[in-house]
């Protein structure tokens, strides 16, 4: 598949983008030479490969569960610029 210079600028159009003539061959050519690369990767034989969700490997990434005491009060509040003694204090935004 070929990608003319017609195609570059009703995508172009699409995206409210303002194309000169010379980004119009620079993209027509970079999206052929994509489509080319495509079509040598199309050519691959993967007949013997099985299906996976991603490229490498990985192990179960998640961690047990464990109950680990708060730092408290005391110490969450230490740097708030404003607090009342159990909670921070914000401004108010809702009227």
């Amino acid at each position: 598949m070929k990608i003319t210079k017609e195609e570059v600028q009703y995508v172009a159009d699409l995206a409210r983008l303002t194309l000169s003539k010379e980004e119009k061959e620079v993209f027509t050519t970079h999206l052929n030479d994509i489509l080319m690369y495509v079509d040598i990767l199309k050519s691959a034989d993967t007949m013997d490969v099985e299906p996976m969700s991603h490229v490498v490997e990985s192990a179960e990434a998640f961690r047990d569960d464990v109950v680990t005491p708060s730092i408290g009060t005391d110490a969450a509040l230490a740097n708030a610029p404003d607090h009342n003694g159990s909670a921070f204090r914000v401004p108010r935004v809702i009227e």
